[in-house]
């Protein structure tokens, strides 16, 4: 029986990989091996394995590796100890396979080790471009380093042919995170009032801002900028969840628990909704704003408004329920005022997601399960020009 092993190193990562997870738990055919790490096993983040746990999921290692530092230093020092526990992991339970997800440098850790273990390497969501994260090093390096890529629109699955990668061994089956939007039961409003604990009876916005890794202090100026802007709107409430475990993440989360402070009534600031809280509050809300890719690839679905600030998701396609500009207060203040207005509202009404209608992690899972793996470790470049 085929071992698969997935990791998860983040809540929204989790999110994304949960339907493909319990299709290869719940498959006859194969043998899954979960692996849970980072952010998951951190209070300071929501303790986030207890879902994964609730859910069903037998999680077979949990990987201590996140040192309470968001320093260029402690992340580099937490990429060390992740290849280390990745190593062990690995050593310990030989999987036949190993799934990874997106950009994060915990998984470029793990990658690494299953590259020098030759474990072949599943990676989702490569192909994409964000130029103000070192996330674009870190993704384009697991593309290189792994052998099925499962990308979410057809300029990435050229992109990943481009970086070299054989063209049959690339699939494009959509975003696997709007499979939950599709599958998934979603709260009625008043249910999600409950279950916040926060009584939505205004109109709302969904923030979530991350750090942006290659500009000084994550772009911590950006966000009080963002801030200043809400402020213009005191009759919306704000559900603001956050940050990722990203270099100078604890900056923004210091100027988050300030912001809170002085209007408990008006926000909630949550470490994590969890998937079905925070699909059912993007549902009700009148616009996504911040620069969580979130925005780009499952609110369209919806229907919903995205305001995008700055170059954290710089270079990933986006549709046209996504109003992109400057981090400044002008620029903010500029793009959510056109994202209110009712021509655009009306417009997001009649768009098309990008990322694809839903079931892609089924035909994921269908790949994962029967792709001929003998051999798959001996990987020939492909030129586009030859």
């Amino acid at each position: 029986m085929r071992k698969i092993a997935v990791f998860t190193g983040t809540r929204a990562e989790y999110g994304l990989l949960y339907w493909v997870i319990k299709g290869i738990h719940e498959s006859a055919e194969v043998e899954l091996q979960l692996y849970v790490g980072g952010m998951h096993l951190s209070p300071e983040f929501g303790y986030t394995i207890k879902q994964i746990e609730k859910d069903g999921f037998p999680v077979a290692e949990r990987m201590e590796f996140l040192l309470s530092s968001d320093s260029p230093v402690g992340i580099s020092k937490s990429m060390g100890l992740a290849l280390i526990s990745s190593a062990e992991v690995l050593d310990r339970n030989k999987p036949d396979l190993i799934v990874l997800l997106g950009d994060r440098f915990e998984s470029m850790a793990v990658a690494q080790a299953a590259m020098v273990a030759c474990i072949p390497i599943a990676h989702i969501h490569g192909g994409e471009t964000t130029e103000g994260l070192i996330d674009e090093a870190v993704r384009h390096s697991i593309t290189k380093m792994g052998h099925l890529h499962f990308t979410a629109t057809e300029d990435y699955q050229k992109r990943i042919k481009q970086l070299g990668e054989q063209p049959e061994r690339v699939f494009n089956f959509g975003a696997p995170g709007i499979d939950s939007i599709i599958n998934l039961e979603l709260l009625k409003r008043e249910e999600l009032s409950d279950a916040i604990g926060f009584c939505l009876d205004k109109p709302y916005f969904m923030v979530t801002y991350h750090p942006v890794t290659l500009e000084v202090d994550g772009a911590s100026d950006s966000l009080v900028n963002l801030l200043n802007v809400l402020d213009d709107y005191p009759n919306h409430q704000l559900i603001i969840t956050y940050p990722n475990a990203d270099t100078n993440g604890r900056k923004l989360i210091e100027i988050l628990d300030e912001y809170h402070s002085l209007n408990p009534a008006r926000i909630l600031l949550t470490k994590s909704l969890g998937q079905l809280r925070y699909l059912s509050a993007i549902k009700y809300c009148d616009a996504v704003i911040g620069n969580s890719s979130s925005g780009l690839i499952e609110a369209p679905t919806f229907n919903i408004p995205t305001v995008n600030i700055g170059n954290r998701q710089k270079g990933r396609v986006s549709g046209d329920t996504v109003v992109h500009c400057h981090e400044s207060v002008d620029s903010i203040r500029g793009a959510i005022r056109k994202s209110m207005s009712s021509y655009f509202t009306k417009s997001c009404n009649k768009s098309i997601n990008p990322y694809g209608a839903g079931n892609s992690s089924k035909r994921i899972i269908d790949v994962l399960i029967n792709y001929p793996l003998e051999g798959i470790i001996n990987k020939k470049f492909y030129d586009l020009s030859l």
